[in-house]
């Protein structure tokens, strides 16, 4: 299979993180692991089915890792890549720029 050819860097970023969800997924688990009821919880407006597709992506694409405990019930926790890490300077500017504009426009962050 031939490799997908982008047009520019910012592209190939936003084919692996472009979206609603997928950098919100990516900002709650900066701060370590997480179990899918909590990000359930921490995104209220994501629906189980969009969460699950969204972190099969992110886990097909390298970010984030899925570790499943050997338990029962079986817990199974996510958390950033080392890969995944690296996106890390690329949110804290993200939010920043949310916070600058939030105040600007005058949004609601429920900070």
């Amino acid at each position: 299979m031939a490799a997908k050819k982008y047009s520019c860097p910012v592209e190939l970023t936003l084919d692996r993180i472009g979206g609603k969800w997928k950098v919100v997924i990516l900002w709650w688990l900066r701060g370590g692991s997480k179990r899918f009821g909590e990000l359930m919880h921490l995104m209220p407006e994501i629906s189980q089915k969009v969460l699950t597709s969204q972190l099969r992506e992110l886990e097909s694409d390298g970010l984030i890792e899925r570790q499943v405990f050997a338990e029962s019930p079986p817990r199974v926790e996510y958390s950033l890549s080392a890969h995944g890490a690296t996106l890390k300077p690329i949110m804290e500017l993200m939010c920043e720029w949310g916070k600058a504009n939030a105040k600007e426009h005058q949004f609601d962050l429920s900070l």
